[in-house]
C-alpha cells in the first residue's frame, strides 16, 4: 500500500486552510453539526435505548463519551464510544462520532471502519461518504477514496463552501493520481478562477497537465521545475490571462522542446476559444510525440468542429489504433466514417465508445445519426430518445479523452 499522502494546504475565503488532516477534523465537526444531538438529545436517545433493553451501562457510557468529547478528551472519548458501540452496534451517532475523532486523531484506518459501519446504517450519508473518502486518501486507498468522495459530493457533502474546496481539492487530486486528467483539470480550473494559488495548486495543475498520475508529494524532485512552470503556464490560461499564457508557454516550449505534452496541454486549454491554435497545437504535439493517442484523437475533434471529417477521419485512425481503449478516439473514428459515407463501419467504432462511456451524448448523437442512413429508424428513434433524456439530464457533447 503506498505510503500515506502527506498534508495539502489550500487557500479559503482569503485565508489559508490548515493542513488537510486539520480542514478534514473540520469538515467532520461541521457536518456533524447537521447530525449531531446534544448532550441532552443524547441523554434522551440512550434512556429510550435503555427501556428497549440496551442498559443501563451502555446509557452511562454514552454520556461520558459525550462529556469526553465536550470537553476535549479525544483519546477517552474515543475509548469510551468505542465500548458504547460494542455494546449497542445499532447506535448511529456512537460510529459518527467514533469516525470523527478517529479523523482528527490521524487514526485514519480505525476511522473509515467506524464510518463504514454508520453507513451500514445510514447508507445515504453524504458527510459520511466523504470523510471516509478522506480516510481512504490518507492510507493510500485512491480508487475507493475517489468513489466515496465523489458520491458524498452528489448526496450534498460539498453544499458548505468550506467543506466544498476541501473536497473538490481532493477529488482532482484522485483524478490525476488515477490518470483522468482532462478531468482534474476541469476540477483545478475552478480553483484558479477563483482567484485562488499556491505551490501545492501550482504542481497539482502541472501534473495533470504534463499527464503524470502523481499527487504533488509524489512528484519527482528532479522535475519539479518543469512541473511548477507548466502548472503557471496552464493557471494563467485557465484564469484568462491569455497573453501571460502564451508567452509562459513558449518559453516552456524553448526550454523544454522534446518534452510531451506540453504542447498537448496548451492546445487542450485552447480548444473551446480557439479552435483553429488548438490545431496547431495538437499537430505541433504529434511532431514531439507520434504516438500519443490523445493528441490525435484532440486533432480529429478539433477538425471535426470544423466539419472537415475528411482530415478528422486520419487522424482519429491512427488515434483508434494507437490506443483501442481510448473512448474519444472510437467516438471520432465513427463519426468521422459516418460523415464521410461509410456509416456501417463507423457503427461498431460508436458502439464501442458507448460501451466505455455510456453516457456520451456526443456518441449518442452520431449513432442516431448512422442508423438513420442505414434504414434501421426504430434504432435510430431510440438513440434520439437517450438523447433527448441526457440533454434534459444537463449533458453536453465534450472533448475529455
Amino acid at each position: 500500500m503506498p505510503s500515506p499522502a502527506k498534508p495539502v494546504a489550500l487557500p479559503t475565503a482569503g485565508r489559508s486552510l490548515q493542513h488537510v488532516a486539520r480542514a478534514g477534523a473540520r469538515l467532520a465537526l461541521a457536518a456533524a453539526l447537521s447530525l449531531a444531538v446534544s448532550v441532552h438529545g443524547i441523554a434522551q436517545q440512550v434512556a429510550r435505548q435503555a427501556a428497549q433493553g440496551i442498559g443501563a451501562s451502555f446509557e452511562s457510557i454514552a454520556a461520558a463519551a459525550a462529556e469526553a468529547r465536550d470537553r476535549g478528551d479525544v483519546s477517552g472519548a474515543v475509548r469510551l464510544y468505542g465500548e458504547a458501540v460494542g455494546l449497542n452496534p445499532q447506535w448511529q451517532d456512537g460510529w459518527w462520532f467514533l469516525g470523527v475523532l478517529q479523523y482528527g486523531a490521524n487514526q485514519f484506518g480505525p476511522a473509515a471502519d467506524a464510518l463504514t459501519h454508520f453507513l451500514a446504517l445510514k447508507p445515504n450519508g453524504g458527510p459520511a461518504l466523504a470523510l471516509r473518502g478522506l480516510c481512504e486518501f490518507e492510507t493510500g486507498q485512491y480508487e475507493a477514496s475517489l468513489g466515496d468522495l465523489e458520491h458524498g459530493i452528489s448526496l450534498g457533502a460539498a453544499a458548505q463552501p468550506r467543506n466544498a474546496e476541501i473536497l473538490l481539492y481532493h477529488e482532482a487530486l484522485l483524478l490525476t493520481r488515477l490518470g483522468s486528467f482532462e478531468k482534474a483539470i476541469g476540477k483545478f480550473t475552478n480553483f484558479v478562477k477563483a482567484g485562488q494559488g499556491n505551490p501545492d495548486l501550482t504542481t497539482a495543475i502541472g501534473l495533470a497537465g504534463l499527464r503524470m498520475p502523481a499527487l504533488p508529494q509524489e512528484a519527482d524532485p528532479a522535475q519539479a521545475p518543469l512541473i511548477a512552470a507548466t502548472g503557471d503556464a496552464a493557471a494563467k490560461v485557465m484564469g484568462g490571462d491569455m497573453d501571460g499564457g502564451r508567452r509562459a508557454f513558449e518559453a516552456l516550449f524553448a526550454r523544454y522542446p522534446e518534452t510531451p505534452n506540453l504542447h498537448y496541454l496548451y492546445g487542450y486549454l485552447l480548444f473551446a476559444t480557439r479552435p483553429d491554435a488548438a490545431i496547431a497545437q495538437f499537430q505541433a504535439e504529434l511532431a514531439i510525440a507520434p504516438r500519443n493517442a490523445v493528441a490525435g484523437a484532440m486533432l480529429a475533434w478539433a477538425y471535426g468542429l470544423q466539419g472537415d471529417f475528411a482530415a478528422a477521419l486520419p487522424a482519429a485512425e491512427r488515434a483508434a489504433r494507437q490506443d483501442p481503449s481510448l473512448a474519444i478516439g472510437q467516438l471520432m473514428l465513427g463519426r468521422a466514417l459516418v460523415e464521410t459515407g461509410d456509416a456501417a463501419a463507423g457503427l461498431p467504432h460508436l458502439e464501442q465508445a458507448l460501451q466505455m462511456e455510456p453516457g456520451s451524448l456526443e456518441a449518442h448523437l452520431t449513432l442516431a445519426k448512422a442508423y438513420s442512413k442505414l434504414g434501421r429508424k426504430d434504432d435510430a428513434r431510440r438513440e434520439r430518445l437517450l438523447c433527448l433524456q441526457l440533454s434534459g439530464e444537463g449533458a453536453a457533447p465534450n472533448a475529455n479523452p
